[in-house]
């Protein structure tokens, strides 16, 4: 579950919406209106007014490391500091045997950074999301990079995630993907955000 009440930062808000446990809503709108903005805030990543919950935990109280392993950030591209893909990852072993479900061989953990395509980078970059097991999930453009069959294997994880009960909030211009994945479609302009009928 996400709470979101009177968030503002910068040119958007005051936004309010809520999300459930399971429940996939998509965020649609221009390019610039904001909605890498509004991921942001929500993962406390930049100031921002308002409050953010979960079931769990309440931002207010929580500390940015600690919130960001509960309400985990995929951002349009990736940040990678050291040379090997291991190195990035907790637990390489654990992780190399969910290399699989995003269409990467098993021996893509030993490979170096500097030989990833951004698609492998954005799709090693949501593993390393989940390696913390977060209940809820920021994505921001989760699959731009890649080509029909890897987005579908792509979708197929998150869909399991949502089964699991992951909250899940994705900023997508895909509107077939959008109608494929999300419960509920947010559409975001001159700062605010309203529902989508169909």
């Amino acid at each position: 579950m996400l709470k979101v009440t009177n968030l503002t930062r910068l040119t958007i808000g005051p936004i309010s919406f809520a999300v459930s446990d399971g429940e996939c809503v998509a965020i649609t709108g221009p390019s610039g209106t904001g909605k890498s903005v509004l991921l942001r805030a929500i993962a406390d990543l930049d100031p921002n007014e308002g409050s953010v919950q979960t079931r769990e935990l309440d931002r207010s109280t929580t500390s940015g490391p600690q919130w960001r392993k509960h309400v985990a950030m995929l951002p349009a591209e990736s940040g990678w500091w050291h040379e090997s893909v291991a190195s990035h990852f907790q637990n390489p072993a654990l992780a190399s045997e969910r290399l699989p479900s995003v269409g990467l061989p098993k021996d893509a953990m030993g490979w170096e950074v500097a030989r990833l395509s951004t698609g492998e980078k954005h799709r090693l970059a949501l593993l390393r999301c989940l390696e913390a097991n977060p209940k809820v999930l920021l994505l921001d453009e989760p699959t731009a990079a890649l080509d029909h069959d890897t987005t579908m294997r792509i979708e197929s994880l998150l869909k399991h995630q949502l089964a699991s009960g992951t909250t899940i909030l994705i900023v997508t211009h895909d509107a077939a993907q959008a109608a494929r994945m999300a419960d509920r479609i947010l559409h975001l302009e001159n700062g605010t955000l309203h529902e989508v009928t169909s």
